[in-house]
C-alpha cells in the first residue's frame, strides 16, 4: 500500500516500489546483531474464560519459542470483554502493577499477571484488552455517558522488561464494536531501551489517516505493533495482504498478530520488514492456533535475498469464512466476453468509472483440455469504480479502484468467493493495468492481490511503477506481473486507491477548490502566456509590414 500526502509525496517517492508478499516459515535472512531486535507475533484462539485466555498468554511468554524476543504482540479481543474490563494507569504514571497492586484491587487479576511475567521474563509485552474509565475522569468530554458512570474503550497496554505499564493506546476507528471513542483521537507511540520507537495502530486503524499514517507523516515513525482481529473480505482485503503491502508501502516494520477463529474469517499474522517485504507470516484455516511466530526485525532499512516457502493448497468455503466486498457497485466486463470478442489469446480493454479509468492488457492460455468454460473452472471480470467503499460496520473510505478478480460462475454475483477445489480456466502469461490517479491531501494507493491460498504474490513476482506526471497533480501508475511469472491460481490483481475522506483530491471539485488546496492550475498559467507571446508577435509583425 502506498500512502501518500502533498508535503511529504516528494520525500516518498523514491522508495515507493510496492510488492506485495506472503508466508514464510521461521527462517531468517542474516542481519548484524546490532542492527536488529527479535520480535514475536502471536496468532491466538480466544476462549470465552478470560483465565484460560490469560493462562495461553503466560505460557507463551515464557515458552523456549519466545526466549530469545525483546518484544511480544499479541492480538486483538483475545483476552477478556466489557464484563471483565480493568482499569490501565496512565503511562506517566509508571505504575508497575505487578509490584504496586498484588493483590488486585485496583487493577485486574490479568493485567496484574501479565506485568508480573513481562517483569519475570524481562520482555516488552503488547496486549490488548477492554478497558474501563470513568467517564468523570474526563470532564472535557461531554458527551453522554453509560448508566455504569464509565467508559469502555478497546486499548493496547504495553509493559516494559520490568512490568510497568509505559504506553496505552485506546482504538480511534470501531467497526461496529459497543466501545467508546476518546474525546480527541490519539496517536500515540513509545520507546524501548533498544533504540526502537513503535506506533500504534489496532485493526480498522490502518485503513484511515489516523493514527498510523499521521505517525509516518507528521513523526517519522518507522516501527509499528498492529494487535487485529481482522475479517478478511474478497477480493481485496484478506489480512496478510493487507498488512505485508501496508508495511511495504510506508518502508516500515510492522508487528501484526491476529486473531485465530478461520470459522468466522479472523486470521492473519505476520512480521513484515518494511521495503524487504514479509520475514514470517501465516493465515490459518480450520480451528485455529495458539502459536508464536518469532523473527529478526532490523531498526534501519536494508536488503536482504531470503527463500520464502508457501502455503500451496487453495482454500475453500468450508475451512474459512469470507467476506465479500459489494462488488455491484462496480463496472465490470466478463473476461469471457473478451474471449469471444478476439481472435487470440491477448486483448486489450479499457473500463471506466466516475473519474478513473483503467487500461487493461491481457495475454492467457486454456488449462488443460477444456476450451469452453465449465462448471469446475473459474474465470475472471476486469473491473473499475470510483466511489464509496460499501461498509457494513464502522466508518467507511472513498476508493478508486482497477481490478481483475476471480468468479466461479457466470454472474457478478459469483465473483469474490473462494474457489475450494475448482481449476482457473486460464493461467495469465501477460496481465497490465494501467491508470492515471490524482493527489490528494491524504490517499493510499496499493498493489493488491490475492492467490488461492490467500496469500498475496512474493516480492520479484510484479512490477510496480509509479511516475508524476508534468503537471505534478496526478500520477500514472503501472501494475504488471512479472515476465517470468506463470500464474495459474490468481483470485485478484488490482490497483487499489484508498483516499480516506476524500478531501482535497485533485479535480474533483472546482478549479478554486483545487487552489484552496495547493494544486496547480492545470496549464501553471503557461498555456495562456503562451497564446498571448503568440498574439503580441503577430502583431508586431502585422505592424512592422503595414508601417515598412
Amino acid at each position: 500500500m502506498t500512502y501518500l500526502s502533498s508535503k511529504w509525496f516528494g520525500q516518498q517517492l523514491s522508495w515507493m516500489v510496492l510488492i506485495l508478499t506472503g508466508i514464510a516459515l521461521t527462517q531468517q535472512a542474516s542481519i548484524d546483531q546490532g542492527n536488529f531486535y527479535t520480535a514475536g507475533v502471536v496468532e491466538f484462539r480466544r476462549e470465552n474464560e478470560w483465565r484460560n485466555n490469560l493462562d495461553g498468554y503466560v505460557e507463551i511468554i515464557n515458552s523456549q519459542n519466545a526466549s530469545a524476543t525483546d518484544i511480544i504482540v499479541f492480538p486483538e479481543a483475545t483476552l477478556n470483554g466489557i464484563d471483565s474490563a480493568s482499569l490501565v494507569p496512565h503511562p506517566e504514571l509508571q505504575i508497575n502493577p505487578c509490584l504496586m497492586d498484588p493483590q488486585f484491587k485496583m487493577y485486574a487479576e490479568f493485567l496484574v499477571q501479565l506485568s508480573c511475567t513481562a517483569r519475570n521474563s524481562s520482555k516488552y509485552v503488547v496486549i490488548n484488552l477492554s478497558e474501563r474509565q470513568l467517564c468523570s475522569d474526563t470532564p472535557e468530554d461531554t458527551r453522554p455517558c453509560a448508566p455504569s458512570g464509565y467508559n469502555i474503550f478497546n486499548t493496547n497496554v504495553v509493559f516494559d522488561r520490568h512490568g510497568t505499564v509505559v504506553s496505552r493506546y485506546r482504538k480511534v476507528n470501531l467497526w461496529g464494536e459497543p466501545r467508546n471513542t476518546t474525546w480527541m483521537p490519539e496517536s500515540i507511540s513509545f520507546e524501548t531501551d533498544f533504540n526502537v520507537t513503535f506506533g500504534h495502530i489496532i485493526c480498522f486503524d490502518i485503513m484511515f489517516f489516523k493514527p498510523g499514517h499521521e505517525l509516518i507523516a507528521e513523526q517519522g515513525i518507522r516501527h509499528f505493533v498492529f494487535p487485529s482481529m481482522w475479517f478478511s473480505q474478497l477480493p481485496f482485503l484478506t489480512a496478510v495482504q493487507v498488512q505485508s503491502s501496508w508495511a511495504y508501502a510506508n518502508n516500515v516494520n510492522l508487528l501484526a498478530a491476529g486473531s485465530s477463529r478461520p470459522e468466522v474469517g479472523s486470521s492473519g499474522t505476520g512480521v513484515y520488514r518494511g521495503g524487504d517485504g514479509t520475514t514470517v507470516s501465516t493465515m490459518q484455516v480450520g480451528e485455529g492456533q495458539r502459536h508464536i511466530y518469532v523473527a529478526q526485525v532490523p531498526k534501519y532499512e536494508e536488503n536482504s535475498n531470503k527463500s520464502v516457502k508457501r502455503q500451496l493448497r487453495s482454500v475453500g468455503s468450508q475451512e474459512f469464512k469470507m467476506k465479500r466486498d459489494n462488488l455491484e457497485l462496480y463496472e465490470t466486463i466478463a473476461l469471457n466476453t473478451l474471449m469471444e470478442r478476439v481472435n487470440g489469446t491477448s486483448a486489450t480493454q479499457e473500463i471506466c468509472h466516475g473519474r478513473i479509468c483503467c487500461h487493461f492488457e491481457l495475454e492467457w492460455r486454456l488449462m488443460g483440455q477444456e476450451s469452453t468454460a465449465s462448471s469446475y473452472n473459474y474465470n475472471y471480470r476486469l473491473a473499475a469504480y470510483d466511489g464509496w467503499r460499501d461498509e457494513e460496520s464502522g466508518d467507511t473510505n472513498y476508493v478508486r479502484n482497477c481490478a481483475v478478480f476471480a468468479c466461479i460462475g457466470p454472474d457478478l454475483a459469483d465473483c469474490g468467493q473462494l474457489v475450494g477445489d475448482l481449476q482457473p480456466r486460464v493461467a495469465f502469461d501477460r496481465l497490465i493495468i494501467e491508470a492515471i490517479y490524482p493527489k490528494s491531501r491524504e490517499f493510499l494507493l496499493m498493489p493488491n492481490s490475492v492467490l488461492d491460498n490467500l496469500l498475496p504474490l512474493e516480492p520479484g513476482q510484479f512490477e510496480w511503477l509509479l511516475e508524476e506526471l508534468e503537471n505534478e497533480n496526478e500520477l500514472q501508475l503501472r501494475f504488471a506481473l512479472a515476465k517470468s511469472l506463470d500464474t495459474q491460481n490468481l483470485l485478484t490483481f488490482a490497483i487499489y486507491g484508498n483516499y480516506y475522506d476524500d478531501e482535497c483530491t485533485f479535480g474533483a471539485g472546482t478549479p478554486e477548490k483545487d487552489l484552496e488546496c495547493g494544486f496547480k492550475p492545470k496549464d501553471d498559467g503557461a498555456a495562456t502566456l503562451r497564446f498571448s507571446n503568440f498574439i503580441l508577435l503577430t502583431l508586431s509583425l502585422t505592424l512592422a509590414i503595414l508601417f515598412k
